[in-house]
């Protein structure tokens, strides 16, 4: 990873989780704590591919495991949220932007759910019953609902401050480099003007010959 891909996901995540903590699960909504973090994990996810994505949800899990009040198992939140930053780094785009904001959406409304029903399975699994007395139900309608009102503002957000802080990684070309884009350019355009030139070059030489042989 470069260091970039270090240190902003470092500071996101760590913002986010001081946030969700101090400010989101304080306002004592029906149903799930909107999921900042969760958003967070989305947006870089998306912006640098399923392996950075699996690797920051990881983390980003095993700190609210770790982060007073957690209630639950420590390893719960971690292994979600390893698969679903894996999930959502597959949606990655491949011609390196995002056309519309739907795809995102999609992302958003898929993670809520299946972050809310793989935390109650592994929960199940391990014999972590905390957060079973308010139903899956309501459960899974309020964190999507939650998390789309919150999405609008975070996603592009992580993901304007990813492109800025890594020389636009959604341009990553198959080779692992960057700004393939502008290399195409480089390698692509540059010859096509310098043929052009040529071409008006020996159209010059053909002219400046034929008045040579009128005079």
């Amino acid at each position: 990873m470069r260091l970039n891909r270090i240190l902003l996901p470092t500071v996101l995540v760590v913002f986010a989780m001081v946030a969700q903590v101090s400010v989101l699960a304080r306002l004592h909504l029906p149903g799930a704590v909107p999921d900042l973090l969760l958003l967070t994990v989305l947006g870089l996810a998306i912006s640098y591919g399923h392996i950075a994505g699996c690797l920051i949800g990881f983390a980003a899990g095993l700190l609210a495991d770790l982060a007073p009040p957690a209630d639950h198992a420590v390893g719960r939140y971690a292994m979600v949220l390893c698969v679903i930053g894996y999930v959502a780094g597959l949606f990655k785009p491949e011609n390196g932007r995002l056309r519309t904001a739907a795809g995102p959406m999609l992302v958003v409304i898929g993670a809520a759910i299946g972050t809310t029903v793989l935390y109650a399975g592994v929960g199940s699994l391990v014999g972590d019953t905390a957060g079973a007395h308010v139903g899956l139900a309501k459960l899974v309608f309020t964190a999507t609902v939650y998390d789309l009102l919150l999405a609008p503002f975070v996603v592009p957000l992580v993901m304007a401050l990813a492109r800025r802080f890594d020389h636009d990684p959604l341009s990553e070309d198959a080779t692992g480099g960057y700004g393939g884009s502008r290399s195409r350019m480089r390698t692509g355009i540059a010859p096509q003007r310098a043929g052009l030139f040529g071409r008006a070059g020996k159209m010059v030489k053909v002219n400046s010959m034929a008045r040579g042989v009128r005079r």
